[in-house]
C-alpha cells in the first residue's frame, strides 16, 4: 500500500511539472516583461550662442543627446571628414581579424594617383597598415585611404559600397559616398548630424583611434627603388595643439565644402562631438567647435551607472532543465544632465520576471531597470538572461520528482 501511495505522489508531481495549466487552471502568468522605451532628448541651446557657419551640431557620445543644432541634417560636401567612414571601416576590419597592424600594404597604381591631400605614396610601395592609418588620421591622406580600401574590401567601389551600407546601419539618412577619401564628386553628400553619429561610433567603440588623431607632428619612411626617405606629417586639426581634452578627430576641406570639422573631447568622463560644416575659413571652423565643445562641457555633466551596486534575484523558470536562471545587465546606462540636474536626484527601479517558460535563449529579456529623475522616467536597460536553459523533457522532469521527493531537494 505505501509503495502504491508512494507511486501516485510521483505520478501527480510528474504531471504537475509536465502540465501546470491542467493541474491547476487558475495559475496567471506572472511575467512583467516589458517593451522597452528609447527616450530620445533634444537639449534646447541658448540663443545666444550665434555661429556663422550654415550647418553644426553638438552631441554627447554616450547617450547620443543632441545639446546644439543648427540645420544639422542639411545635405553638404563632407570633403576630408568623409575619412572618419574609412577609418571606421578599417577599425572594424582589425577588431574582426581581417587584418592586423602589422599587415603590408602594396600601394596600387591608382592609390597614387589620388590628388588633394596626400602623403606621396609611389606606386608599389609598402607600408603597413598601423602606418597607413596614422598617414590618414595625422596628415589626411587620400593615396593611404584608397590603398587601405583596397586593401580591405578588394577595390574603392566595394568599400565605398560598404561606407554606405554602414552608414545605413548608423541611421546616417542624409548621406552618400562615392569615395572613401572626400574628394568633390557629384552626389557625394553627408549632414553635421551624419558625421556626428560616424564619428560616435568610432570614438566609442575604436577609443585608439585617438592615439593617431591626436598627434601633432610625426614622420613616416617611404621605401622605393629609389632608396628610402623621411616624409613629416603634421595634423591638420590645429584643435590638439590648444584644446583641453581633445581627443580628435578629422578635418575636411575643398573649395566647394569649404571648411569642415568633426571636433571630439572627453572631460569629466563626458565625452561630446561637436561638427561644423562649410565654415567660411579655417579659424571659423576651429573657434566655432571650441565654442560649441565649451558650451557642453559648462552647461552638462554626464550620469553613468554600471549597477555593480545590485544584486539580481534569480527568475523561476518553468519546465527548464533548471529552475532557475541567473540574470544580467545589458550594459551600462547614460543620462546627460543639464545645468541644475544632479545625479543625485536619480533613481532606479528594478523589477524581475517571477516566472519564465523553459527554453530560454542568453540574452533574453529577464526583467529591466528603470530609472527616473523627479519622478520623471529618463530611460531603462533590460536585464538578460545570463545562460541559455533547454526545455526539459520527460526523463528530466522525473529525475526532477525523484530527487524533490527522496531527497527533498528543489
Amino acid at each position: 500500500m505505501k509503495k502504491l501511495i508512494s507511486l501516485l505522489l510521483i505520478c501527480s508531481m510528474l504531471l504537475y511539472l509536465l502540465f501546470p495549466n491542467i493541474i491547476n487552471a487558475q495559475s496567471k502568468n506572472t511575467s512583467t516583461e516589458k517593451e522597452g522605451e528609447a527616450v530620445t532628448v533634444t537639449a534646447t541651446v541658448d540663443s545666444q550662442l550665434n555661429l556663422s557657419s550654415p550647418s553644426a551640431v553638438l552631441i554627447e557620445g554616450s547617450t547620443g543627446t543632441i545639446i546644439f543644432e543648427k540645420d544639422k541634417d542639411e545635405r553638404l560636401k563632407p570633403a576630408s571628414i568623409t575619412k572618419i567612414m574609412t577609418l571606421l571601416l578599417i577599425f572594424e576590419a582589425l577588431d574582426a581579424g581581417k587584418i592586423k597592424l602589422s599587415d603590408e600594404v602594396s600601394v596600387s597604381e591608382y592609390a597614387a594617383s589620388m590628388g588633394g591631400s596626400q602623403v606621396y605614396l609611389e606606386p608599389y610601395e609598402i607600408q603597413t597598415v598601423e602606418t597607413m592609418i596614422k598617414c590618414i588620421s595625422i596628415a589626411s591622406a587620400n593615396d593611404a585611404s584608397v590603398a587601405m580600401a583596397e586593401l580591405v574590401n578588394g577595390s574603392e567601389e566595394e568599400f565605398v559600397a560598404k561606407m554606405n551600407e554602414r552608414a545605413k546601419e548608423l541611421g546616417m539618412n542624409n548621406t552618400n559616398f562615392v569615395n572613401c577619401c572626400g574628394l568633390d564628386t557629384d552626389n557625394h553628400y553627408s549632414s553635421a548630424y551624419d558625421v556626428a553619429l560616424m564619428s560616435r561610433e568610432l570614438i566609442t567603440n575604436h577609443p585608439e583611434i585617438s592615439k593617431y588623431s591626436t598627434v601633432w607632428m610625426d614622420t613616416i619612411i617611404h621605401t622605393t627603388k629609389k632608396g628610402q626617405s623621411e616624409f613629416g606629417l603634421t595634423n591638420t586639426n590645429k584643435m590638439v595643439k590648444f584644446y583641453q581634452g581633445i581627443t580628435g578627430l578629422k578635418t575636411g576641406s575643398t573649395s566647394l565644402a569649404k571648411y569642415c570639422l568633426s571636433a571630439t573631447a572627453r572631460k569629466n568622463d563626458m565625452d561630446l562631438i561637436a561638427v561644423i560644416l562649410a565654415a567660411p575659413d579655417t579659424k571659423t571652423r576651429f573657434m566655432e567647435a571650441s565654442k560649441l565643445l565649451n558650451y557642453g562641457f559648462a552647461n552638462y555633466s554626464i550620469y553613468k551607472d554600471n549597477n555593480t551596486d545590485i544584486v539580481l534575484t534569480p527568475v523561476k523558470v518553468k519546465k527548464g532543465v533548471q529552475d532557475t536562471v541567473q540574470g544580467k545587465t545589458n550594459g551600462e546606462f547614460s543620462y546627460l544632465c543639464a545645468k541644475g540636474q544632479t545625479p543625485e536626484d536619480i533613481r532606479k527601479e528594478v523589477i524581475m520576471n517571477e516566472e519564465i517558460s523553459a527554453p530560454v535563449v542568453q540574452d533574453d529579456k529577464i526583467g529591466e531597470i528603470t530609472y527616473y529623475l523627479n519622478d520623471s522616467k529618463i530611460g531603462s536597460i533590460d536585464i538578460i538572461a545570463a545562460e541559455a536553459i533547454g526545455k526539459a523533457n520527460y526523463k528530466d522532469c522525473f529525475v526532477k520528482v525523484l530527487k524533490r521527493y527522496f531527497l527533498g531537494s528543489k
